[in-house]
């Protein structure tokens, strides 16, 4: 459940062939490509309604790497969106390739989900329970959800404060089947299936594995938690 938007983070833009002496590519030309990179990239959460900031970390300027005769190729080597730090890869792919990384320092603000009150562990999430906020995108390399209908019913991994910004190591599926649920336990094959009636012995999500007793037979059976009250066991 990550945020979505029309610019990827790992965007190459092909950049304009940049003036270079005949004999080298200079580190003022390597930083105007990453700079170039960035704003571009700028734009295009801007057009999606997001505000950032960047800047481009020193660049040694004794460093002089073979002249590109094709411009230079700027991409993130890392998302933007879960680091203030990424570094942008700047490459030549003329006669002599080569390629350099930039370090980088980014901030991304745009609207999340934050908790609308404390929190608490166990607790089943509906759409009044969080709201949207601007905050700081890729201050966590856990990443932000930004959908309200995207974590309706999930439950609360741990408590949180009113405020805090929703993650997706914050939330987690509610079990399908409870231990104790009676359930229909379903043998599938490619061309036929045969149901029964049977008792959860513990339990389980959906995809998970759970033991469940066949009421009819008294066996007790491994199956697959594929819905609420629904396991199957494949033939």
């Amino acid at each position: 459940m990550r945020m979505r938007i029309i610019f990827l983070a790992a965007l190459c833009l092909s950049l304009s062939p940049i003036t270079l002496s005949s004999e080298r590519t200079s580190a003022e030309a390597i930083r105007d490509a990453a700079q170039t990179f960035l704003a571009e990239w700028s734009r295009t959460l801007a057009a999606e309604g997001y505000t950032s900031r960047y800047e481009v970390g020193a660049i040694d300027s004794r460093i002089a790497l073979a002249a590109c005769n094709k411009g230079l190729n700027a991409e993130f080597a890392g998302d933007p969106l879960q680091t203030t730090s990424p570094s942008v890869l700047v490459s030549c792919s003329g006669e002599r390739p080569w390629r350099m990384y930039v370090t980088t320092s980014v901030e991304v603000h745009g609207p999340a989900l934050i908790a609308a009150r404390p929190l608490a562990r166990g607790e089943r999430l509906t759409p009044d329970l969080v709201t949207l906020n601007s905050v700081q995108i890729n201050a966590s390399r856990r990443g932000v959800l930004t959908r309200k209908e995207s974590v309706s019913g999930m439950m609360m991994r741990r408590p949180v404060n009113a405020g805090t910004v929703m993650t997706p190591d914050l939330l987690e599926a509610p079990n399908a089947i409870e231990r104790g649920d009676h359930v229909i336990i379903t043998a599938r094959s490619s061309s036929f299936s045969v149901s029964s009636r049977g008792k959860a012995l513990a339990s389980a999500g959906v995809g998970e594995q759970v033991l469940v007793e066949n009421l009819r037979s008294s066996r007790t059976v491994k199956a697959r938690a594929v819905g609420p009250g629904r396991v199957e066991i494949p033939m």
